[in-house]
């Protein structure tokens, strides 16, 4: 490809280091496994930098899931059961998934439906803020449940003087 992405077609590389050279630009292998070699007259330097940007940009818009763990017993307390709850309920104000462990001894393992009732019941009291993401699920001596907070649309950027903006905006355009 030339200087303004256009065809040259098949080329001696002498001819196209000239040509390189000519035109103050890098001849760069984009395709060394094509028969012939696919070359291309660009500034690398230029190329190296602007993909650079494009990745920052791109880890800059990932968003990083964290996962909180909130662990109960069957036979919870009722105040201990709000505390734990007010836990959650801040995990998932924050943007976080919870992750909610039930753990059994002894005996309370032959009571799975206590479990079960718990993390429903606190299901309920926190569905306007998360969803379970995955349902209760006995794991031994442990029964678990993931939630995740509902996805918030972002609203766009207001301006603080959308007027003036567009003003602003149609002079320059007529100019």
């Amino acid at each position: 490809m030339g200087p303004e992405g256009e065809q040259v077609g098949i080329v001696p590389i002498g001819e196209a280091i000239r040509l390189a050279q000519d035109t103050d630009l890098d001849l760069v292998e984009v395709a060394p496994t094509a028969r012939p070699p696919v070359c291309k007259l660009m500034d690398y330097g230029k190329f190296k930098y602007e993909s650079a940007q494009k990745a920052r940009e791109a880890r800059r818009n990932q968003s990083l899931t964290v996962i909180k763990e909130m662990k109960l017993r069957p036979k919870i307390d009722p105040h201990d059961y709000e505390t734990k709850k007010g836990h959650v309920v801040r995990f998932l104000k924050a943007g976080d998934k919870v992750k909610v462990t039930i753990m059994f001894r002894g005996r309370e393992q032959s009571r799975p439906e206590l479990g079960f009732r718990l993390l429903k019941r606190l299901a309920e009291d926190v569905q306007e803020l998360g969803f379970v993401e995955s349902s209760a699920k006995q794991d031994g001596r442990n029964m678990i449940m993931v939630m995740a907070p509902h996805r918030v649309i972002k609203p766009a950027v207001a301006r603080a003087e959308p007027e003036a903006d567009s003003e602003a905006g149609s002079e320059a355009a007529e100019v």
